[in-house]
């Protein structure tokens, strides 16, 4: 089965950048969708990115649009999302996720904590 294993997390001041980064097991052959969730204290999870890996494209949550990136490296089974101008509100535990054929976001990660004080 695949896995997801997410770093880059951390206590940041408001502002400023992260990357973070996921990185697939090595049989990931039929995953084509990589993306990101957030859970915040006291909220639901929120999407945040995901993108195809296949061709690129991607898309974003309203929240994140302008702020955030995804991009990703196939050679190395990784995404990356770069994110900047960081607010409290992007505050929580960010969760990588994947989708193969038939089966939407089928593999999780276990969560990187992402805080931001202002």
């Amino acid at each position: 089965q695949v896995q997801l294993v997410e770093s880059g997390g951390g206590w940041v001041q408001a502002g400023s950048s992260l990357r973070l980064s996921c990185t697939a097991s090595e049989r990931t052959s039929s995953v084509y969708l990589m993306g990101w969730f957030r859970q915040a204290p006291g909220k639901e999870r929120e999407f945040v990115a995901r993108i195809n890996l296949n061709n690129g494209i991607t898309y974003y949550g309203d929240s994140v649009k302008g702020r955030f990136t995804l991009s990703r490296d196939n050679t190395k089974n990784t995404v990356y999302l770069e994110m900047n101008s960081l607010k409290p509100e992007d505050t929580g535990v960010y969760l990588c996720a994947a989708t193969r054929p038939g089966v939407q976001w089928s593999y999780w990660g276990q969560g990187t904590q992402v805080t931001v004080s202002s």
